[in-house]
């Protein structure tokens, strides 16, 4: 089958010299699915931002087409060019049997347009919780979030990550879906020195609540805490506020963006991975923590996983989780206990060649 995956945030996870750029969670999800199902032998390709790489090149079996530079085009004009001009011209350029996008956006409503037009197949993959929320999706303007609910609504399949997404999916929209679980790369780090307690990895956003890491670090003098991610657009004041309160206390290393092909080491090296947000789709640094045997600890359990399968502790509040890390670190036994089922749960459930056959028998299903 041609089958073509469309995300502006691919290419850096294709190519390692222009890491330097942002990576979302989805991205990764993304470029991990198109390699495995590459190596079965489909014809593959990704729709991405034109960061300055050539047209048409191939990466892993991945062939890439380019729509438009960030912030390129006069406000107003642009959504017509070069963005809606660029994007169907990836679109006819990939000549795909089945289209794959994911994060809620304009490009989902263009996407399924193009796939209806021309008798082809579109698949939306939920990326995160308010995906299915009317009104609550994380776009800002709203002719975009039209366009999106329109895509959502024309898409042959609908992917999601929870049964929760797919509750709100049905409840909110009266839409069916598929529950698929993510993919994580296998690590290919060498095993080194557990000498970060406890890491927190994450884009610096309010919903992601990076101010109670901060707290947890006072609350826990004792333990070594890194914290990794840089500023979003938009929220770059909010960054420096937060860097400027971590630079205060001993305990706490804020390292700023670190590249997601090096940022794996730190999971590796984690005793403990703490996620503070509320509200997720469902982690990649999840999947990065556990199949490194690195426990997670975190308010944020998609479809009681965390407490279900024994893979860290879904805490309640700041003290709750104080408790809980103090617990886990202070038994080494238990430790090494969840560590190891955190391990062959990840590899037995989300090995990128696992979620490669569950789509290959959705895709010959469409």
């Amino acid at each position: 089958m041609k089958i073509c995956f469309i995300n502006y945030d691919n290419y850096p996870v294709l190519n390692p010299e222009f890491g330097g750029n942002y990576i979302g969670g989805e991205s990764v999800q993304q470029i991990l699915l198109a390699r495995a199902l590459a190596n079965k032998g489909h014809e593959v390709s990704t729709i991405v931002a034109d960061l300055g790489q050539p047209n048409g090149e191939v990466i892993d079996g991945i062939k890439v087409w380019k729509t438009f530079a960030p912030g390129a085009g006069l406000p107003v004009l642009r959504f017509i060019h070069p963005k809606l001009t660029h994007i169907v011209s990836a679109l006819r350029h990939a000549d795909a049997d089945i289209y794959y996008q994911s994060c809620a956006g304009m490009i989902t409503g263009i996407t399924a347009w193009y796939a209806q037009r021309h008798k082809r197949k579109f698949i939306f993959r939920v990326a995160h919780d308010t995906d299915c929320i009317p009104g609550k999706q994380i776009i800002p303007y709203w002719r975009d979030r039209k366009l999106y609910e329109y895509g959502l609504k024309q898409a042959d399949l609908i992917a999601a990550q929870s049964s929760f997404q797919a509750e709100l999916l049905e409840k909110n929209y009266g839409l069916k879906s598929v529950e698929m679980n993510m993919a994580v790369e296998p690590p290919s780090e060498n095993i080194v020195e557990r000498d970060i307690d406890i890491l927190w990895v994450n884009n610096f956003r309010a919903f992601k609540k990076p101010e109670r890491f901060i707290e947890l670090a006072k609350a826990l003098p004792e333990l070594r805490m890194v914290m990794i991610g840089g500023p979003c657009p938009g929220e770059e004041n909010f960054f420096e506020d937060m860097r400027h309160r971590a630079d205060s206390l001993p305990n706490l290393e804020m390292t700023g963006f670190i590249s997601y092909h090096e940022v794996n080491n730190y999971y590796s090296r984690a005793r403990i991975f703490v996620n503070t947000s509320d509200v997720e789709g469902f982690p990649n640094s999840y999947l990065q923590s556990w199949v490194r045997g690195t426990p997670v600890v975190a308010f944020f359990d998609p479809d009681g996983l965390i407490a279900r399968e024994g893979l860290g502790h879904k805490a309640m509040d700041l003290n709750d989780m104080s408790a809980a890390i103090r617990h886990i670190l202070n038994d080494t036994q238990n430790w090494e206990s969840v560590s190891t089922q955190s391990r062959e749960y990840a590899m037995a459930h989300y090995h990128p060649n696992r979620i490669a056959e569950q789509y290959e028998v959705l895709f010959n299903e469409l």
